[in-house]
């Protein structure tokens, strides 16, 4: 099952035509949730707020309906419910993802202050749910047929690795495997190690991680690219024009216990086509 969550902001109306597509290349069904206070559930008929309560109700209700509708165009043959959730967003739906093999949202709700890349659902669910968080923003149109992956030869991103390889596969697109790193520019007189041999290193890395994984998807035509920069900036332009771009929660060189690194949190703000932010169980 995939989840998403939606708050009748364009972005989530968005986010549920990608999980209906997403739940019909997976033959899985599709639940669309809506989370509303628990005072707005909780009211009486004959409490002084009722009034407050039924508005807040009908409001509710046509949320999910035009997600419901969205997700009818999309993806007709796709079985869709939805379940309208009291309490906070962001812990209703982690608990939602429980039983999903993906939780989908928009990158931007209605509750986000005007200027903000990104929504706070979007942010407190990425690394936190026990599934893949999909946040959807800008999509191509059309997308390039192309699944971008970001790697750094960590243990937790070969879930990330096996991930964007089987979405590709589902898609019949290409597969662009990105490994990007900072140095210092030879002849700067601070970089104690020559460009090319740190180069080869790096590339040698790359291919140790798409190792095995060609194999288990001979059908994906994969593209190895690794450069020197920024990975944040590498993968925002590998993105540009692409279906997905997917990245793990944590990566090389990042703090112990952080939940979500510095790399993926800054491509949530930043990227430029949905993101699918990959934990290491996955």
């Amino acid at each position: 099952m995939i989840i998403v969550g939606v708050d009748g902001s364009k972005a989530g109306v968005e986010a549920a035509g990608w999980a209906v597509r997403e739940a019909a290349l997976r033959d899985v069904p599709v639940r669309i949730v809506h989370a509303v206070p628990k005072w707005s559930v909780e009211m009486t008929e004959s409490g002084p707020y009722a009034e407050v309560g039924r508005w807040m109700g009908e409001l509710s209700s046509s949320v999910l309906t035009e997600a419901l509708e969205q997700a009818a165009k999309q993806a007709p043959g796709v079985t869709v419910d939805s379940a309208l959730i009291p309490g906070d967003p962001r812990p209703v739906l982690i608990e939602a993802a429980r039983e999903a093999e993906l939780l989908v949202v928009g990158n931007h709700g209605l509750g986000g202050f005007r200027g903000l890349l990104l929504g706070s659902v979007a942010l407190g669910v990425s690394g936190h749910a026990p599934c893949p968080v999909v946040v959807v923003g800008g999509i191509s149109t059309p997308p390039r047929d192309e699944v971008v992956v970001g790697v750094d030869g960590s243990e937790a991103g070969a879930a990330a690795i096996g991930f964007a390889f089987a979405e590709a596969s589902r898609r019949g697109a290409g597969l662009r495997a990105v490994h990007a790193w900072n140095s210092l520019a030879p002849g700067s007189g601070l970089d104690p190690v020559p460009a090319v041999p740190q180069d080869g290193a790096e590339r040698r890395l790359l291919a140790e991680a798409l190792s095995g994984w060609r194999e288990r998807y001979p059908d994906v035509e994969v593209t190895e690219q690794a450069d020197r920069g920024h990975p944040v900036d590498v993968l925002r332009k590998a993105s540009a024009g692409a279906d997905l771009i997917v990245v793990g929660t944590r990566g090389r060189g990042e703090v112990a216990g952080l939940l979500l690194g510095s790399v993926s949190h800054a491509l949530l703000h930043h990227t430029e086509c949905p993101i699918a932010v990959v934990p290491p169980a996955a």
